[in-house]
This record gives C-alpha cells, sequence and structure tokens, in this order.
C-alpha cells in the first residue's frame, strides 16, 4: 500500500505561533484558499459545508421567531447613502465605489454594500404607509465588501458572507424588545450549535455600529485569550426611519416614523469555530455542525473483501441519520487517513478490522479527546447518535469552564494591565463610563471595551480612574 509523500503536513503548534496555526489550520484542513484579490477568499467545500450547516441552524431560529427571508441589491447609489449622517461617516472609509458599468462612466458614483441599513431604509419607506403593515421582519443571506487593510480568512476579509436581519415597528419598545430577542438567539445557537459560550452585552458609544441608538453584541473567547464578536443586534430608534422616509399612518390618526432594527452574524464564526476547539492536530468540530460527523475506515492487511464489505454496509446504515464518510481508499494506509480525517476535525472515526468483524464491534475514536472504545454492531446507530451528543456537550462545558477561568474580576488598573497586556484573558471591572479612561486602557494595553454585560453586578469604582463606576464592564485584546 502506497504512502503517500507528505504524510499529512505538520501544522505549526500554537502555543509556538497562534497565528501562523490558525492559518495551517484554514488551508490545510482544506477550509478555504486565498483568491486573486487581497481580502477575497474561496471558500472551499469543506468549509463551505460547516457555513451550510451553520445557515440551516440560524435560518430555522429566525423562521421560528416570525422572520422571513428577501433579497435586497448589491449596489447603492452614493445620494442614498449620504442620507445618514453618522452611518455614512462611519463606513465611507471602508467603501468600495463602482464608476463605470462597461465603457460608461456612470453619473453617480455605486457603493458595492457595506451592509444594508440603506438599501432597506428606502424600499422599507416605499412598502410602509399604515400601522397595519408593521412590523416587517425581514432577513437576507448575502455577501458585503468592507476594504479592510488587515485581512486574515474567516476573521477579517474585504468581503465575506453573512446574514443580516431588517426589521421596521411601530413602537421603541417593540424595537427593543426585537433588538434583545435576536441577542438572545445568538446567544443560544452559539452554544447550542457551536458549542462556543458568549457573553451578551451593550456596546459603549465609541464602538457601536455606525448610525446605531445601541448596539448589543455577543462576544466569545478564542484559544488565545482573545475576544471575538460573534455576533451584533442594533436599535436605530427611529433614525433610519427619518432619514429614509419610513412612516406609518397610526391607529390614533397621526403621522409616525417607524423604528427600526439590525442584526447580523457572519462567516467569522467559522474562524470562532476553529480557535475555540481546535488544537495541534487541527480542527474539532461540535458534530452538529460538522459536515461529516463520522468517517468509517476499514483496517487490516489489504482490508480484505469482507471488511470492506462490512464497512459499506456499516457506512450505509449509519447515513440514515448521520452525515457519514466511508474512507475506502486503498491508495492510503490507515494511519495517513487517521490523521487526515483527525485534521479535518470529524467528530467521530470507526475502525473496523478482521477482528472487529470477528468480535461483532468496530472501534470508535473521538477526535476532541483521542479516547478508544469498542462499540457492538448491535444497536450502533443509537450508540453513535448517542457517542456524538456527549461529544457537542463536552465541547461546550470545556469552552464554558475555559472561559470562567480566564475572565478575571479585578478592582484596579494594577490588577488589570498584566491580564490585558500579556493576553491572560480577558478583565470583567468598573466603568465610569467616560470615553477618557476607555481609550486609555485601550493605549496601555491594547484591550477594547468588548461590552457592558447585560446582567450587571454592583461595581464599586472606575477600573481607571477610581471614580464612582456607573457599569461593570468587560474588557479585552481582540480580533
Amino acid at each position: 500500500m502506497a504512502e503517500r509523500s507528505d504524510f499529512v503536513r505538520e501544522i505549526t503548534p500554537p502555543d509556538q505561533d497562534y497565528s501562523q496555526w490558525y492559518q495551517d489550520v484554514v488551508t490545510k484542513a482544506d477550509l478555504a484558499d486565498y483568491g486573486p484579490v487581497k481580502g477575497f477568499i474561496v471558500i472551499k467545500p469543506a468549509g463551505y459545508a460547516i457555513w451550510e450547516n451553520i445557515q440551516a441552524g440560524l435560518d430555522r431560529r429566525f423562521k421560528a421567531t416570525g422572520h422571513v427571508n428577501a433579497y435586497f441589491p448589491l449596489l447603492i447609489p452614493e445620494s442614498l447613502l449620504v442620507k445618514e449622517a453618522d452611518h455614512v461617516a462611519g463606513f465611507t472609509p471602508e467603501v468600495a465605489w463602482v464608476t463605470h458599468g462597461g465603457q460608461e462612466t456612470l453619473s453617480e458614483r455605486l457603493a458595492i454594500r457595506p451592509t444594508s441599513e440603506v438599501m432597506v431604509g428606502e424600499m422599507y419607506g416605499k412598502w410602509v404607509h399604515s400601522y397595519r403593515d408593521l412590523p416587517i421582519l425581514i432577513n437576507q443571506w448575502n455577501n458585503v465588501v468592507r476594504w479592510e487593510k488587515v485581512t486574515r480568512p474567516f476573521l477579517r476579509g474585504t468581503e465575506f458572507l453573512w446574514q443580516e436581519g431588517h426589521t421596521a415597528h411601530a413602537s421603541g419598545e417593540e424595537a427593543m424588545e426585537e433588538t434583545l430577542r435576536m441577542l438572545s438567539v445568538y446567544h443560544e445557537f452559539l452554544a447550542t450549535e457551536l458549542a462556543i459560550p458568549s457573553r451578551m452585552g451593550r456596546k459603549s458609544e465609541s464602538e457601536k455600529f455606525a448610525g446605531a441608538e445601541i448596539t448589543y453584541s455577543v462576544e466569545a473567547m478564542m484559544g488565545d485569550n482573545r475576544a471575538l464578536q460573534a455576533g451584533t443586534s442594533h436599535y436605530f430608534a427611529n433614525r433610519f426611519a427619518q432619514a429614509y422616509g419610513i412612516s406609518f399612518l397610526d391607529q390614533d390618526g397621526t403621522e409616525k416614523a417607524a423604528f427600526t432594527t439590525s442584526w447580523g452574524m457572519s462567516t467569522r464564526v467559522i474562524g470562532a469555530l476553529i480557535m475555540v476547539h481546535g488544537d495541534a492536530r487541527g480542527l474539532v468540530l461540535p458534530p452538529r455542525v460538522a459536515p461529516t460527523q463520522v468517517v468509517v475506515v476499514p483496517i487490516g492487511a489489504n482490508a480484505s473483501a469482507e471488511v470492506a464489505e462490512a464497512a459499506r454496509r456499516l457506512a450505509k446504515e449509519l447515513s440514515s441519520g448521520l452525515r457519514v464518510h466511508l474512507d475506502d481508499r486503498p491508495e492510503f494506509t490507515p494511519g495517513w487517513k487517521f490523521n487526515e480525517w483527525e485534521m479535518r476535525g470529524v467528530p467521530v472515526r470507526l475502525e473496523l478490522g478482521p477482528r472487529d468483524l470477528a468480535a461483532g464491534q468496530v472501534v470508535a475514536v473521538r477526535r476532541d479527546t483521542g479516547e478508544k472504545q469498542p462499540l457492538p454492531m448491535a444497536g450502533l446507530a443509537g450508540q453513535v447518535a448517542a457517542l456524538l451528543e456527549r461529544i457537542q456537550g463536552d465541547l461546550l462545558e470545556r469552552a464554558t469552564r475555559r472561559l470562567a477561568e480566564h475572565t478575571h474580576a479585578v478592582g484596579d488598573w494594577a490588577a488589570a494591565l498584566p491580564i490585558l497586556s500579556e493576553r491572560q484573558g480577558w478583565v470583567e471591572a468598573g466603568w465610569c463610563g467616560s470615553e477618557a479612561c476607555e481609550m486609555q486602557v485601550k493605549a496601555q494595553s491594547g484591550a477594547t471595551l468588548r461590552n457592558l454585560p447585560l446582567e450587571q453586578s454592583a461595581p464599586a469604582t472606575c477600573l481607571v480612574c477610581g471614580a464612582k463606576a456607573q457599569y461593570m464592564a468587560l474588557w479585552g485584546r481582540a480580533y
């Protein structure tokens, strides 16, 4: 049996160079490749299959909360983009412009959407006339372009895929309920499907979305203790409604401006998956979003015809309820296959050899722990399904424990500085609410205020200036 010369190529150890480890996992696990234009990646089938599973889980939740899908145009006239001053000021540095159609110079520049609030606002202004037209609960799956200077696959791209929800409501109370509801959807989805715990909270004024009244985020901790903003939900009050003419005749006969929201989660959560669960051997994928949940590998000297047939039958039986792949490639040794599927993060490997066949069993190997256990073939589908659920739960438990262990409650700057500057974790501490203190933390440690957790304790004094604290804040270095 041939052995490929490059075997499974070495991945840089994460404790040696975390950034290079990440790049290695993305490329060697065949998730993505670099396109010819900086910041534009090719998401390969293995990576896109993860995104499809993420889409399915989110889309199911959106529809369960009354939202429907639609699609809005990619190009936005400049005259529309400038209507909301804060929004345009925040996004103009990142906008890519179309100035020509074929050989013709356009009479007006067209922005390639950096986000869709402008286009949605313009259309909602046409669609909304009466209180009976509200609420509008629409989500769209699309791509956006933001001209980033520093890019990294999945984490920060010039182009990325995402969903963006846009809703319009008759009252501020209803819009705020929507904003917090969708934040909770993200929080639950991350934990349930991706096995990633997160902290929900409100962004500071300096960190909020351009044009928003209030921005909320879900923050997740990566394997190197950095934070990653995994999703956001924005309350706009009626700022966009006034700019784009989203008004309605209310039940009392008066004309009123609607209240709007938006919320989004992107392919950067694939980056989060890699960094939260991955290890020195590559990917570790939670079973619920793993493209392949189980790989069946026949083993033994040249894998006898009897073993090969049993492996095919086994894979077919399991495929009725699970995502299963049979690796019966004769040109590679079982050892090479083991390493490859470990690198790709498949949650469970089932090994079947002559002795196993004679004993009426398979050997199940967990990707997350490496633990091996024999499983009888009788009732195997149920046993494997239960094992996958245990892995899903164990990954969440491990990540939750790690988040707790690396979130440090401190009372003063002397205690916080080494934690933040050396990336030992996050700091939870009081904040007086002044931007000056917020900027001082960033200047001296490189950390930012991630959010003001929804569940607020009673802090005594500000981390920086020692004045009476207004909030308990979460601080950390971030991607």
